[in-house]
């Protein structure tokens, strides 16, 4: 469905008389800054919300989407927002149009929801209200509701595997749902922000003391992430040694790396003073030691010391670089050192990132910008920082620190506006490798037959008993499923991409042996006396693992383990046994992919 604001965004000439006299009396932020021309596409629903653009797609929703109970009532909905602020405007919107629901039918589902768990819970119920959910990120994935008959995409996605996790909440059958022997086969995607066009086209998805200067701030920074991370890395088990970092030329995977990578950057900028600078001078013996890559290999709480105190803040002659940029490379710095540490001072850090990729996403007219898309769209969802590492976040300044120069030096506040937006009629588009209603679910169900007809093979057998695979294998699983002519190669890509790899999508289809899913607990039980409803949890896990295979963390916290304990888990466990029994699904799942380590041996 074609918005004119969210494809072209808002051009004052193209207003009418009524809506350019309101343009003229918004508060545009300070009193001499000149009235825009213009608010870009990306600014529409971020911190400019039109009150026409949001009734109008209500209204399509309300008037087009698929209807349950006879036709009286809509059925359960999913509607993906752009951010809290968007979600709690198509909340307010939705009470004002349709008062007679008295705030219930449609309700606000996101992380920061209180009683989320609630709402979600009389969401999964049929008859039960809410029946439109308004989300940012956290329905998204892991949400199994079979009864969504449309998902609304109010919101851009650049990630292919998040927008199939999230086309995936409407893919579930359920029976009788329209009438009794009316089953659900289908369901409804509507879509006002250019995601299928752009998938139907297949593309490529990816503090310092006060008186001390920027660079002086930025080396010591450096230096203190370095310390944490040899620290970390004395303690853990890591895939790449410094040795092999050193070879490393893409984005770094491992701690390790990022270690290379910090070591490197603070002797380049070392080896780059020079001697013959009266500054420099008298600590030459240092600069000259310093400046060779073999010192920075290990370093002792002396070295480091050292290069704190008589080292950071000597004059270089690298090529200068942006003040904007090294004000981003410090602020990562500090987020990485605050998650290393486990400091409160993280979200804070972590929410300054996300508003720099906010006021980014607004620049996406300018093609370097618009090459990072994916990232800066990702960054500010909550599921990203979830189980964000050092690395990641590495990645994530590498990619960022050459664009926050593009950025307006204010903050947007946000502005309510209502004028008048156009809505095109609706266009069928094809999603490459999306088959026709039902036809996965075949491909499903006859995979599953003939997986269940081979459990002698050795690769099955060994996704069955919850022994670790190899890329071999991998490779040989792919091969059978291929020459099986089950489905072709479309339908094993798209099991693959949904499932997170096809090991996974197999254990999904023919579950664990029940002896081992009990065996794979066996290291968590050891030495425990439980209580009657502690095993009886733990048999709930036992059956989730045999029917599924594997089994997401999240769910402990959903029916039917709620049903024993409101709390999950938390009502029955300490926070160590829970972190015990989260490690151990975790190396469940992990049997059933191939470990960085081994690709990176075969490799």
């Amino acid at each position: 469905m074609p918005l004119k604001f969210q494809r072209q965004g808002i051009n004052y000439d193209d207003l009418s008389d009524e809506d350019k006299e309101q343009w003229e009396s918004l508060d545009w932020g300070d009193e001499d800054e000149e009235i825009p021309e213009r608010v870009e596409a990306e600014a529409v629903n971020k911190w400019l919300f039109n009150k026409d653009t949001v009734d109008k797609v209500l209204a399509h929703l309300m008037e087009r989407g698929l209807k349950v109970a006879g036709g009286d009532r809509l059925g359960k909905t999913i509607l993906f927002a752009k951010n809290q602020a968007h979600a709690e405007y198509i909340a307010e919107r939705f009470n004002a149009n349709y008062p007679n629901f008295k705030g219930e039918f449609a309700r606000v589902i996101t992380f920061k929801t209180e009683y989320a768990q609630s709402l979600i819970d009389n969401f999964s119920v049929k008859e039960k209200a809410p029946h439109i959910a308004i989300s940012v990120d956290m329905l998204d994935t892991g949400i199994d509701v079979p009864e969504v008959v449309n998902l609304v995409f109010f919101k851009l996605v650049r990630s292919r595997t998040k927008f199939w996790q999230m086309v995936g909440r409407g893919t579930r059958l359920c029976p009788d749902l329209f009438e009794p022997g009316k089953d659900k086969q289908f369901f409804y995607l509507f879509d006002y922000c250019q995601n299928l066009e752009f998938f139907s086209q297949n593309p490529e998805t990816t503090d310092g003391s006060l008186g001390d200067s920027l660079g002086t701030r930025l080396f010591k920074s450096r230096l203190e992430l370095l310390s944490e991370l040899d620290r970390k890395l004395e303690s853990d088990s890591d895939c790449a040694t410094g040795a092999e970092a050193s070879e490393i030329y893409g984005e770094p995977k491992t701690e390790a790396e990022v270690r290379f990578s910090v070591a490197e950057t603070l002797q380049n900028e070392i080896a780059s003073m020079n001697l013959d600078n009266f500054v420099v001078r008298p600590r030459r013996r240092l600069v000259e030691k310093y400046s060779k890559p073999e010192a920075w290999i290990k370093l002792s709480s002396e070295d480091l010391s050292e290069i704190s105190h008589e080292v950071a803040g000597l004059p270089s002659e690298l090529q200068p670089e942006a003040e904007e940029a090294k004000r981003f490379d410090l602020l990562v710095l500090n987020l990485q050192l605050a998650l290393l540490r486990a400091e409160p001072a993280f979200e804070r850090l972590s929410n300054q990132v996300r508003e720099i990729a906010g006021l980014l996403e607004e620049k996406s007219a300018i093609p370097m910008v618009r090459d990072q898309m994916a990232l800066i769209l990702d960054v500010q969802t909550d599921e990203w920082w979830e189980n964000v590492t050092t690395p990641m976040l590495e990645t994530l300044r590498r990619h960022l620190r050459n664009l926050v120069k593009l950025i307006e030096k204010h903050h947007r506040k946000p502005l309510y506006t209502d004028f008048e937006d156009e809505i095109g009629s609706e266009t069928d588009v094809e999603l490459p490798g999306f088959a026709e209603a039902g036809d996965f679910e075949k491909f499903r169900a006859k995979t599953r037959a003939f997986l269940l007809e081979h459990q002698d093979n050795t690769v099955i057998h060994k996704l069955r008993m919850n022994i670790p695979l190899t890329v071999t294998d991998l490779d040989e699983l792919e091969r059978i499923l291929s020459e099986s002519g089950l489905g072709g190669p479309e339908e094993i890509a798209r099991a693959k991409e949904m499932s997170h790899g096809l090991g996974l999508f197999v254990r999904s289809l023919i579950g664990l042996d029940r002896e081992a899913a009990k065996q794979s607990l066996t290291t968590f039980l050891k030495g425990k006396t439980l209580t009657a409803n502690q095993i009886e949890f733990i048999n709930l896990i036992i059956d989730h693992l045999t029917e599924h295979g594997a089994m997401d963390a999240a769910l402990l916290y959903e029916s039917p383990f709620t049903d024993l304990t409101p709390q999950g888990p938390d009502g029955l466990f300490t926070s160590t046994q829970i972190d015990e029994l989260i490690d151990t699904l975790e190396q469940i799942t992990a049997t059933a992919l191939v470990p960085p380590c081994s690709q990176q041996i075969t490799a």
